[in-house]
């Protein structure tokens, strides 16, 4: 692939995350290229499991069943780099937190991963590949079942674990967040488990990129109201932002370093 198309395929999503859909046409006049590039484009993104193919162009894909594990991973990936490194920096030494399942909430123990005298309870597998190696960091893994697609750990065994501990921080995501300020995801045992962590935590650090603000979701995590503290990259919703200003939640906007060289 070359990087004219990457180029192109990150247009694409960006545009699609912010309107939910794309045309041919109006790729066709943004791009200067051919209907055919285009098309290609679109093709290799649904592919990819990023989009959804409809008459004349694509959708962000979304609705009931969340994307990919990888594929997300690849999405949003500089946004997802600053929101942890914005994250990260709001936890002290000498802090304990719960890190749940997700993508972003991974690019947060990236970001702690040198850090010393943490401990950290965690029901994601790819989190403790992320900081096992640190001898500083007291690491506790959540019990339960495992999901192959992404590596959590869910179920009733893994909340009851939960509740035998309080903490000082929680580092969860969302799959979604409407403008009225409920939080959604797409598994009612992920549901379960970020309910737990919540409760269970002295302040919760909600990190999500814009794009979840473009996404439905059928499965209530809860409000906003509950969070202390919205790390993204950028909050152009003034709905949502007024909801945030109500109920105290601080809202940080972490700018890509790719976007602060532009």
């Amino acid at each position: 692939m070359t990087s004219a198309s990457n180029t192109r395929h990150r247009q694409i999503l960006d545009l699609a995350r912010r309107n939910g859909k794309v045309t041919v046409e109006d790729l066709v006049g943004r791009m200067n290229v051919t209907p055919q590039t285009i098309r290609k484009d679109l093709n290799d993104l649904c592919e990819r499991g990023y989009l959804s193919r409809v008459h004349g162009g694509a959708i962000l894909g979304s609705g009931v069943e969340n994307l990919e594990y990888e594929a997300r991973r690849r999405l949003s990936v500089a946004e997802k780099k600053a929101i942890g490194k914005e994250a990260a920096a709001r936890i002290p030494d000498g802090a304990s937190l719960f890190i749940n399942i997700g993508t972003t909430t991974e690019e947060v123990a990236r970001a702690l991963a040198g850090r010393s005298n943490l401990m950290v309870l965690t029901n994601n597998l790819n989190v403790v590949d992320i900081l096992c190696r640190n001898s500083a960091i007291d690491l506790i893994v959540v019990g339960g079942r495992v999901r192959h697609a992404d590596r959590a750990a869910v179920g009733p065994t893994a909340v009851d674990f939960i509740r035998n501990f309080k903490v000082d921080f929680a580092v969860i995501g969302a799959s979604a967040i409407d403008e009225d300020g409920s939080l959604l995801d797409f598994d009612l045992n992920e549901v379960q488990v970020s309910h737990a962590i919540v409760e269970n935590s002295r302040s919760v650090i909600l990190v999500a990129d814009s794009s979840k603000l473009t996404r439905s979701a059928p499965v209530r995590i809860g409000h906003i109201s509950a969070v202390d503290i919205l790390v993204t990259d950028y909050l152009d919703s003034a709905e949502l932002a007024a909801v945030c200003a109500e109920h105290n939640v601080e809202v940080v906007n972490a700018m890509p370093e790719s976007a602060t060289t532009e």
